[in-house]
């Protein structure tokens, strides 16, 4: 199983300004919030300056972006 990590940036006000693999329709919030709630934030690791990574299987990322603009 292969393991991807999605890297996130915040903008000053503390949403989400660039996320990794979005989907096309979806917002960079929208994408963070879909993570978020379909694999945990226990995937999710905090970096300095506003900064962050998700770890997640390649297999659910893509079932999440696949259900995302469907």
């Amino acid at each position: 199983m292969d393991n991807v990590t999605l890297h996130v940036r915040f903008a000053n006000d503390g949403t989400v300004a660039e996320i990794s693999e979005r989907p096309v329709g979806l917002t960079p919030q929208q994408w963070f919030d879909k993570l978020s709630e379909a694999i945990g934030m226990k995937a999710y690791q905090t970096f300095a300056g506003g900064r962050g990574v998700f770890k997640a299987a390649r297999d659910q990322i893509d079932a999440l972006k696949i259900a995302a603009v469907s």
